[in-house]
């Protein structure tokens, strides 16, 4: 039986959806020229009807025009730290709290600046912003007399340069960070005005620390209405949902633990609607699952050493009934290397690599909710207990780690 060419149209429309909204989730800021060019068409295709979904389900603007798309997206939990920005280099090395400042300060003189600049002249806009008092009494300083500064300015531009803001035209960022030469960019001013994403400026906050500038920065209107609260109840579900690998029930106010309770069907629904991921509903929390395993940073299990490493410590720890000291991982990796270390690389067979082994492993399983740092050690969450084997216990496919994020930008 031949399908009428509607059904074939509305599915062909569907699937563009699904696949534009993903390209967002994925990379918040997509260029109409670049690795992403057939992702930022369809998404240009679809604005209208993606930007009403983003507005109404979650509070992210969309902006879109004929050079990039943004989308407007702010981290589900803001004091999560498991997700950094990272080099735009094979070592995928993550921000440390100087190239944070950094891109900061880079950002703030990219603003002031021509349409053209020197990585020589923003190095010297850079010392000299770094100045300031307040960074100075935060125990901020920048000569980038030293390779190392020079190292950290040139993972800043990289990161630009991958996000669009950005574009080389000659030179080389190591013949800089060398000593030997100097670079020259355009400065893409669209995509750089776009590039914050927060509700208010930063220079209209009056907040002293960290913690309460952050919340000032995304902070909500006024919600004088219980229309406006339920809304903005949804959103933060919505959020956390597309943005954290796990939903804790514990992990929620009990107004939104409430609401989540009358409207879980809807919101998770909705989700599907955008995405294509479907809800795992357990006894403690919520994931979405993503068949396609792309709309993730952090995947689990993973090949190679260090993800059957990773996977073996989940079983460990999925078994135990407490917190696990670093110790015992530590022995336990030890006996592992014994059974397995034929499969492994030949560092990771090495006397006292166990270590960094357990510590690169705590990392992943705590970006994907899976244990946490407690008292004594390492205590394993609920989701864990997908990892664990025994008797009484099936095995199930790993859950697909937090949505990237940009947490980028």
């Amino acid at each position: 039986m031949t399908t009428p060419l509607g059904e074939v149209l509305d599915g062909r429309r569907t699937a563009e959806f699904h696949k534009a909204a993903r390209a967002l989730l994925k990379e918040p800021l997509l260029l109409a020229h670049g690795p992403y060019a057939d992702e930022f068409r369809l998404v240009r295709r679809h604005a209208g009807d993606l930007r009403d979904w983003f507005d109404r389900n979650t509070g992210w603007p969309l902006r879109v025009d004929a050079e990039a798309a943004r989308l407007g997206r702010t981290p589900g939990t803001l004091a999560d730290p498991t997700h950094p920005a990272r080099e735009a280099t094979r070592t995928r090395a993550p921000f440390t709290r100087r190239r944070y400042v950094l891109l900061c300060l880079a950002l703030a003189a990219l603003e002031r600046g021509e349409t053209q600049i020197a990585l020589g002249r923003l190095a010297e806009q850079v010392v000299l912003d770094a100045a300031d008092p307040h960074l100075v009494a935060a125990g901020i300083e920048f000569t980038l007399e030293r390779r190392d500064e020079r190292l950290d300015l040139a993972a800043v531009v990289r990161l630009l340069i991958r996000y669009g803001v950005l574009r080389r035209v000659a030179g080389d960022e190591d013949a800089y960070v060398s000593g030997a030469g100097d670079v020259l960019y355009d400065v893409q001013r669209r995509v750089l005005a776009g590039l914050l994403a927060a509700r208010r400026g930063p220079s209209m906050i009056a907040a002293g620390g960290f913690e309460e500038r952050l919340t000032e920065l995304t902070a909500e209107s006024a919600l004088d209405s219980d229309e406006l609260r339920f809304r903005a109840i949804r959103q933060r579900l919505t959020r956390r949902l597309l943005d954290d690998p796990v939903l804790y029930y514990a992990e929620l106010s009990d107004e939104e633990l409430v609401y989540l309770t009358r409207q879980r069907a809807f919101i998770t629904a909705r989700i599907t609607e955008l995405t294509g991921l479907v809800a795992e509903v357990r006894a403690e929390g919520i994931a979405m699952v993503d068949s396609l395993d792309d709309l993730t940073d952090v995947r689990m299990p993973e090949q190679g050493t260090h993800g059957h490493v990773t996977l073996l410590i989940a079983e460990h720890l999925a078994a135990a009934t407490g917190a696990v000291g670093h110790g015992e991982l530590e022995r336990r990796v030890r006996e592992l290397a014994q059974e397995h270390g034929g499969f492994w690389s030949k560092n990771a067979r090495q006397p006292g690599a166990e270590g960094e082994l357990v510590d690169l492993a705590l990392a992943k399983l705590t970006a994907l909710g899976l244990v946490t740092t407690a008292p004594g050690g390492v205590l394993p969450l609920p989701a864990l207990a997908r990892y664990a084997v025994g008797d009484t216990v099936v095995r199930e496919p790993g859950i697909p780690g937090a949505r990237t994020a940009q947490r980028k930008a």
